[in-house]
């Protein structure tokens, strides 16, 4: 009894956080599935760290995109001993469960929060491989901008902190470019009827409408944009820049010119071989975060190997200077866990098909 208990391995758990449940849930469970293609293939080919045999254990919990829920998942994970977090996938969750994981010491991960915010904190616990808002909105505006020539826009956000964070990055950039901001609405992540605003919006009629917001929203505000026959193009950003979008927004995606942070997954160093082993394991399409939770755990490995430990705090000490080369590409953080090398991919739809349409590296 004794002699098995010695010879079997370590269990380390990777907690995972992410709405399971509620309108965005299939993005959430998108970036699950990364994480859980990158745990079990780690498994596969076998771990040992200091010596010691390691078996990787998924910790996933569901935090509905609820900022009070958010916390308490984070609470639970760090009571589950989990010697990582990957996630959340809002910045509304991301933020508020980044002091629960600083104060345990704990390093987080988010593959998809893109509010500056979350690595403004002052935390050493957060790190992201995504670029961020202040990336995303500023390339969307200039595209807007140099691209299109817009000279007046509308804005829109759903008072989320991603979504209101992109929508203000891109205001900023369009006004210091000389562009007439006519006006700036706000509604909420829950809405669903968004007619009372752009009847106010096609009044003013701009050239083009920025939306801060996820696809849940972003997919019906669009759809009844062009119910309204509004002509200008709507800009969106990660959130909404999905594959299910044209599901919500019907051929309203065809006026539609959204962002991504990273690559597009075609474009991606191990992106088409990735994509042919996420759809083989779960049966379903990559949405958006999957590579970059996959690469999130890679990175946390590469960091226990480094340290030649599983100890929550070694982990968190080698985690700045991460130099890894994953499916998303070089992944290296700069001071406050933002990436070094951001980049920016802007996409379109055509015939209800997301393409890629530029790559901005910023």
């Amino acid at each position: 009894m004794f002699a098995s208990a010695a010879q079997a391995d370590t269990v380390v758990k990777i907690g995972h956080a992410a709405p399971l449940t509620g309108e965005i849930a299939h993005l959430g469970k998108d970036q699950e599935n990364g994480a859980r293609l990158a745990v079990e293939e780690i498994n596969k080919k076998g771990l040992t760290i200091a010596g010691q045999k390691v078996t990787l254990e998924l910790d996933a919990q569901d935090d509905a995109a609820d900022p009070r829920i958010a916390t308490q998942v984070a609470q639970k994970l760090v009571d589950d001993k989990v010697a990582v977090v990957i996630g959340h996938l809002n910045s509304g969750t991301s933020i508020p469960a980044s002091k629960i994981y600083s104060d345990a010491g704990i390093a987080q991960i988010s593959p998809a929060a893109t509010n500056p915010q979350y690595t403004l904190q002052g935390f050493k616990t957060t790190f992201r491989v995504v670029s961020t808002d202040a990336q995303q909105g500023p390339a969307l505006a200039n595209y807007a901008i140099k691209t299109l020539k817009v000279k007046t826009v509308a804005v829109v956000d759903d008072a989320t902190a991603y979504g209101k964070g992109l929508a203000d990055e891109f205001e900023k950039t369009a006004k210091a470019n000389g562009v007439t901001v006519l006006s700036h609405e706000t509604t909420n992540d829950k809405a669903v009827d968004f007619r009372a605003i752009l009847t106010k919006i096609k009044g003013e009629r701009p050239d083009a409408i920025m939306y801060g917001g996820m696809d849940a929203t972003g997919g019906p505000f669009v759809r009844q944009a062009k119910q309204l026959a509004i002509k200008a193009k709507v800009f969106e950003g990660d959130g909404a820049c999905t594959e299910k979008l044209s599901e919500l927004a019907g051929q309203g995606t065809d006026n539609v010119i959204c962002s991504q942070p990273g690559m597009a997954l075609s474009k991606m160093p191990g992106g088409p071989a990735f994509e042919q082993r996420y759809v083989a394991r779960f049966k379903q399409p990559v949405q958006i975060y999957a590579p970059f939770a996959y690469d999130a755990v890679y990175i946390a490995v590469d960091a226990m190997k480094r340290a030649n430990s599983t100890d929550l705090a070694k982990i968190l000490a080698v985690m700045p200077s991460t130099r890894y080369n994953g499916i998303s590409g070089l992944t290296q953080f700069d001071a406050k866990g933002d990436l070094k090398t951001p980049v920016i991919s802007l996409y379109h739809y055509t015939g209800g098909k997301k393409s890629l349409l530029d790559v901005v590296t910023m």
